[in-house]
């Protein structure tokens, strides 16, 4: 019988608190109301219901998660602060020197630690507006992440709105929720036991799963994936909201999300090792994968004050567990160029499980490493995975060897693999490396990370489009990016009228490239983002630089002697020389620009709420790249409080009493100019 539209919305109203109800008992709280059966009538239902009265459906009704149209892409979208990845520890050892440096950092600090298992799944941040589900985002590449809001709405276990309870502050303004994106082990065996009855391929794991799930352009594919959200963090624009770690596990669940049971507040080294004893016995039986715990500083104001040390923040280390092992036969070794022109052998075997995880290749490393440990093709081999991520060689039965086997030639099979390349070996060193740039192979992979967006950043000079420049012999070395006339680029297939003029005007405006942006695009080995900002920091100019001493650059922090001596072949090597040479000769000029030259030098900034324009750390980049200084809490020092949407009250009231200027985006946005 239909029901009049009054008592259709009436229904609709208790059905979905009774689904939401079964979605927090059975997410959060790991208890079951109702059997699975009964909740699918529910529904059932309620979709019956809203299909007769479309205009009943509101945004946050549990009939939205079946997915809705196919994206044509997903849009890059700016975190309101960084997503951080974590360094890694492997024993007792480690823990107790990460504690030591907190110390050495912070005395008198009191141990406090929130210790919780390591899921092996896909990060992502969850965004709520007043409670509201608005958006989600991949870490991306920690700064940008990928909105992928469509598919995330169809995790069951991913609350349209947050619960209203003890917590209900945390639901006013802007709420952003990190956490994984998993897949159940039970869930991935019976997905794959399905695949085999239909004949189709095997998925190699469950993260990989998870990630590919969340990344397909038709929501209706991901929703019928069994995925799960399981929280880590919750961030509000007013950092005192969340007083520690803890308190932020206990909201979580409050509000409706579920988050690791399993966590909990630790007090010295001692406990910290104990309880990774007690989970490497027991993880085996826990429902998702893991590779280890995550170990942070409980008190989050401690937390931030001990701030970031490149891509991880000082105060939590990730533990990782020692790997499972496996064997399997080798039957190949092939050798692998990277761009900077290091041979690496690489085996290649037949695929086998790892740590949860199909593997069918390792690293050998050089030609010394497979001599040691006598590694040859039809080996069998044991395998395992260090830190549970890198596959690893770790000996040879040699009671399985074959008869037939012969010993590796790492210079033979170069010269059969790559005869196009001429390989040289340094003395006192274990790697062949291509000499000169003249190879293709070396010089693609060099041409590609020079136009990469964390180096040069040129746009359109992808991999492919630099493929065909290099093969019509247009570009040679990597100066000669610069000579490229559109005439010439035109003669090739892969480009139109449009796309080679997009291709010479992005090119000739990249003529004054920042120093450090230059530096890391030479891909000096051992030479990464940061070292390249703390060399160009400290010399200032490519001349100073290429006349540097060792004890110069061995001074420099972060620096030590590998690097150091890295940097000093680089620049003396006479291919490298004429290619510095011909960048002049083209009328490339690195500049720099240092921060104490910059016009916000000497100004200390904070920002309370979250900006329309760009995320936190966004801003952060753009106020130190000037020469300011972006400080986490206000304090007498502080010159300037910026002042965003969804404010705290506490940095506001701290910044009337001590005097400190408040400005909005606008004024900030007109000094970032």
């Amino acid at each position: 019988m239909k029901l009049s539209k009054a008592k259709a919305a009436e229904r609709i109203k208790t059905l979905r608190k009774l689904i939401n109800e079964y979605r927090y008992n059975y997410h959060v709280l790991d208890v079951s109301i109702m059997s699975e059966g009964a909740a699918d009538s529910l529904k059932h239902e309620l979709t019956q219901l809203e299909d007769q009265y479309p205009d009943l459906i509101t945004p946050d009704s549990p009939t939205g998660r079946v997915g809705g149209k196919a994206l044509a892409g997903f849009a890059k979208i700016a975190h309101s602060q960084r997503m951080l990845s974590l360094n890694d520890v492997f024993n007792r050892d480690e823990v107790e020197a990460w504690v030591d440096r907190i110390k050495k950092l912070m005395p008198g600090f009191k141990e406090e630690y929130f210790v919780d298992i390591k899921m092996d799944g896909l990060a992502c941040a969850l965004i709520y507006q007043d409670g509201q589900f608005t958006r989600a985002l991949t870490r991306g590449d920690g700064y940008i992440g990928e909105d992928v809001t469509s598919n995330v709405q169809t995790i069951d276990s991913v609350p349209f709105k947050l619960r209203q309870s003890d917590y209900a502050s945390l639901t006013k303004g802007r709420t952003e929720i990190r956490g994984e994106i998993i897949i159940y082990k039970q869930d991935f065996r019976a997905l794959n036991d399905n695949q085999i009855k239909e004949g189709k391929q095997v998925f190699a794991n469950p993260r990989n799963l998870a990630a590919g799930s969340i990344r397909q352009l038709d929501p209706k594919l991901t929703a019928s994936r069994p995925l799960r959200f399981r929280a880590y963090d919750l961030i509000r624009s007013d950092d005192s909201e969340i007083s520690s770690n803890s308190y932020a596990y206990e909201a979580l669940r409050s509000l409706g999300v579920a988050a690791n049971r399993q966590a909990r507040i630790l007090l010295s080294v001692d406990e910290i090792m104990d309880f990774a004893k007690e989970w490497d016995d027991k993880r085996k039986r826990l429902p998702f994968n893991t590779d280890g715990l995550v170990v942070k500083v409980n008190d989050r104001l401690v937390f931030k004050e001990l701030g970031v040390a490149g891509k991880a923040p000082r105060a939590a280390i990730a533990y990782k567990y020692a790997a499972e092992e496996a064997t399997t036969i080798v039957k190949d070794i092939v050798l692998s160029i990277g761009r900077t022109g290091a041979a690496t052998p690489v085996a290649v075997f037949d695929p086998v499980l790892v740590a949860g995880t199909t593997v069918q290749h390792a690293s050998l490393h050089n030609a010394d490493e497979i001599a040691r440990k006598d590694i040859r093709v039809g080996d069998t081999v044991i395998i395992f995975k260090a830190g549970d991520i890198i596959p690893q060689v770790s000996k040879v039965l040699h009671e399985l060897r074959p008869k037939s086997s012969k010993k590796f030639d790492m210079a033979k099979e170069l010269k059969r693999q790559y005869p196009e390349l001429d390989f040289i070996r340094v003395k006192g060193e274990a790697v062949y490396r291509v000499k000169g740039a003249s190879g293709k192979l070396l010089l693609k992979a060099a041409a590609v990370h020079f136009a990469s967006k964390a180096a040069i950043d040129i746009d359109t000079l992808g991999e492919k489009n630099v493929a065909a420049l290099v093969d019509a012999k247009l570009v040679r070395n990597l100066a000669d990016i610069y000579t490229l006339k559109k005439e010439d680029i035109l003669k090739l297939d892969r480009f139109a009228d449009v796309s080679a003029d997009k291709l010479v005007k992005a090119i000739a405006a990249k003529k004054r490239p920042q120093l450090a942006r230059f530096i890391y695009g030479l891909g000096i080995r051992h030479v990464g983002q940061q070292t390249a900002i703390d060399l160009a920091e400290t010399f200032g100019s490519l001349h100073k630089l290429a006349s540097a001493t060792f004890d110069e650059l061995n001074d420099i922090e972060g620096i030590g002697i590998v690097v150091a001596e890295s940097i000093l072949g680089w620049f003396a090597d006479q291919d490298n020389e004429r290619l510095l040479a011909d960048f002049e000769r083209v009328g490339v000029t690195p500049v720099h620009t240092s921060r104490a030259q910059g016009r916000l030098h000497g100004l200390n900034f904070a920002i309370t709420g979250s900006l329309k324009s760009m995320g936190r750390d966004i801003a952060a980049e753009k106020i130190r790249s000037l020469g300011g200084t972006f400080q986490s809490s206000v304090g007498r020092d502080t010159h300037y409080l910026v002042v965003g949407e969804n404010v705290g009250e506490s940095k506001l009231n701290r910044a009337k009493q001590m005097g400190v200027r408040q400005i909005g985006e606008n004024k900030l946005l007109d000094m970032l100019q």
